[in-house]
């Protein structure tokens, strides 16, 4: 089994504004080593290159999560921590050995690396998670993202996760927090390609913001802003 390791981005910035870290999904099960080629890794790549277009010139550092291994696992975990869970924790600890204690971190995911994000999106250094076509688990936690910035984004045509958990769940936020935002993503589905250059700008400026490094745009700031039920179920325009 791999260690965990985290991949940059080009460009890169000094990590001065901050850091962002994308997360790929995977599957519930599954032991395999998560390197080498991967889809799911290989489809947050071009997520990872729009974030950092769009902050390395401002001092944003932005890298790509590898996990040691494929799978959610929650079961095979005596501690009852998920291995990506377990590697999005160490990727915290890493981004604060080399940015020090205030580093302000913003948490991209898609996927099962969405629900590792939302699950550690409590930290004290996450400002902001997006959360890209999220696998919700049915007794999800959420009290830990008291006050977070959240952002969720879904397809219409999703066959893999569940939009109506992903709506249940930024309620849920929205019930403890005056910063979430949902949006449908309309004529897409899981792997986000009919309409990419819509996900990867919405989630990269989305990063911009959470980092105070310039205000949210309309669309997500009239989301916040109107709250649930309005705000949580936009369609993303084109």
């Amino acid at each position: 089994m791999s260690l965990p390791r985290l991949e940059p981005a080009s460009p890169q910035g000094d990590g001065s504004a901050g850091v962002v870290l994308v997360l790929h999904g995977g599957r519930p099960d599954g032991q395999q080593d998560a390197g080498g080629f991967l889809l799911s890794h290989v489809r947050m790549v071009p997520f990872g290159q729009a974030i950092a277009r769009a902050g390395a010139s401002r001092g944003v550092e932005t890298a790509l999560l590898r996990y040691r291994v494929r799978g959610w696992n929650a079961r095979d975990d005596a501690a009852g921590i998920p291995d990506p869970v377990r590697d999005a924790r160490w990727a915290l600890d890493d981004v604060r050995g080399r940015h020090g204690p205030d580093v302000r971190i913003v948490l991209v995911g898609h996927s099962m690396g969405a629900r590792a994000a939302l699950r550690v999106g409590g930290d004290e250094n996450v400002v902001g998670v997006a959360a890209l076509a999220p696998w919700i688990g049915r007794h999800e936690p959420t009290g830990h993202l008291r006050g977070q910035t959240l952002l969720v984004a879904h397809g219409d045509r999703e066959r893999m996760t569940d939009p109506r958990a992903s709506l249940w769940f930024a309620g849920r936020v929205a019930e403890i927090s005056d910063h979430v935002a949902r949006f449908e993503v309309l004529g897409d589905g899981h792997a986000m390609l009919r309409r990419a250059g819509d996900w990867h700008g919405l989630v990269a400026r989305f990063a911009m913001a959470a980092l105070g490094l310039e205000p949210f745009d309309d669309a997500v700031a009239n989301a916040m802003a109107a709250g649930a039920p309005e705000g949580l179920s936009v369609p993303l325009s084109r």
